[in-house]
C-alpha cells in the first residue's frame, strides 16, 4: 500500500510540474514569423481620396504564432471583421483567414515575404456568381507608421489584375 501512495504522490508531483512549465513557442524564436509584424499596431486606413476607410487593431495572439486583425469599416456602413494571420510550416508559406459580419470568408492560401512586401494570394476560386477569380493582397511597409494595403482580383488566371482597393493605414496616436 505504501508503494502505491508512494507511486501516486510522485506521479502527482510530476504531472504539476509538466504542466506549469509550458513548451517553449517556436513563433518566439523563428524569425520567420516576425517578418508581418510591421502591421501590429493600432491604425486608422484611408483610400487614395483621402476619405476614411475604417479603423483596424492588429494584434499578436497565442504565444505570437498568430496576427490578428480586428477590422471596422467608418461610417454608416456596418462592416467588420477579423483576420487570423501566420505562417504554416507544412506548406512553408504565409496565409489569412478573413472572416466577416455578412458570412463572408476568404482563405489566402499562398502567401509569402518578397522584398519587404507581404503578398497573400487565393487560390483560382469559384465566386458565388458562378466565375472563377484570384484575389491578391499586397501589404508594404511605407515607414514605421504607414503600411499600404493594396487589394487586386484576377478573372483569368494571374494574366491581368484589376484593382479591388488600395488603403494607406495610418498609425494612430
Amino acid at each position: 500500500m505504501k508503494k502505491i501512495i508512494f507511486f501516486l504522490l510522485t506521479c502527482s508531483v510530476t504531472c504539476l510540474n509538466a504542466q506549469q512549465t509550458p513548451p517553449k513557442s517556436p513563433c518566439l524564436t523563428n524569425p520567420i514569423y516576425r517578418q508581418f509584424d510591421f502591421w501590429i499596431g493600432e491604425w486608422e486606413a484611408f483610400a487614395p481620396d483621402g476619405k476614411k476607410g475604417g479603423d483596424s487593431k492588429i494584434e499578436l495572439i497565442l504565444d505570437s504564432c498568430v496576427i490578428l486583425e480586428n477590422w471596422t469599416s467608418a461610417g454608416s456602413y456596418n462592416y467588420s471583421g477579423k483576420s487570423f494571420n501566420t505562417f504554416n510550416t507544412a506548406t512553408g508559406k504565409w496565409q489569412q483567414t478573413w472572416i466577416d459580419n455578412a458570412g463572408g470568408i476568404t482563405y489566402y492560401s499562398e502567401g509569402g515575404f518578397n522584398d519587404g512586401k507581404m503578398i497573400l494570394d487565393t487560390k483560382n476560386e469559384k465566386q458565388p456568381d458562378g466565375t472563377y477569380k484570384i484575389l491578391r493582397m499586397t501589404f508594404s511597409k511605407l515607414s514605421s507608421d504607414k503600411v499600404r494595403q493594396f487589394g487586386e482580383s484576377s478573372n483569368d488566371n494571374g494574366v491581368t489584375w484589376k484593382t479591388d482597393f488600395d488603403l494607406e493605414y495610418r498609425r494612430k496616436k
